[in-house]
């Protein structure tokens, strides 16, 4: 088992780095969260999660631990694949995912592609207790109405014809650093960022 790598990063995309490692060049899937972290680096250390299949061997990687242990419990859960998983935390960040899992907020899940009702009571249901269990006494950060407004204008912005991505990774940073009162206001303020 891979448990990390740690190298130059010689490819770099939203969705996954290539590190290079003693000559060996390590394609990682990764999340937005992750990205996010490493955008900057051009050496890295990554916290590694090996999946194997029938037909493929895929590594994905973490910035940190705490993303990488939610992401095993996600892929604990029956129908939820490594791909479903990245999703979930290129969504939501590690925090409010955990968050919302604790606080049983299905609504949540809404906002996630391919995550219907069922499969948020599902992963609530399987979760709960073991996220509980593990995160003692963190404290709970429930995502805020930031997650309606920034869904609305995530599809305002794509509509317009702006990249998924971009508009996602604009998004996350305007409502870390701003508090963020309407759809209109974060629209205008990401139109400014992605124009620069």
């Amino acid at each position: 088992m891979i448990t990390y790598l740690r190298g130059n990063i010689t490819q770099k995309t939203p969705t996954y780095i290539v590190i290079e490692a003693a000559g060996v060049g390590y394609l990682v899937h990764i999340s937005l969260h992750t990205f996010s972290q490493i955008e900057k680096k051009e050496e890295v250390k990554i916290l590694t999660h090996l999946n194997i299949k029938e037909d493929s061997h895929s590594l994905y990687g973490f910035a940190e631990e705490t993303e990488r242990s939610l992401f095993r419990h996600l892929i604990s859960v029956s129908g939820i694949g490594p791909n479903t998983a990245q999703i979930m935390l290129s969504s939501l960040n590690p925090d409010e995912l955990r968050s919302a899992i604790i606080g049983e907020q299905e609504q949540v899940f809404r906002a996630v592609k391919g995550i219907g009702p069922k499969m948020a009571k599902r992963i609530i249901l399987d979760l709960k207790d073991k996220l509980v269990k593990d995160s003692g006494d963190l404290p709970l950060t429930f995502p805020s109405q930031n997650n309606t407004i920034r869904e609305e204008a995530l599809s305002a912005l794509v509509a317009l014809g702006f990249q998924k991505i971009a508009v996602q990774k604009a998004l996350n940073q305007l409502l870390k650093d701003q508090s963020i009162q309407s759809v209109e206001q974060l629209i205008k303020l990401a139109l400014r960022e992605l124009s620069a």
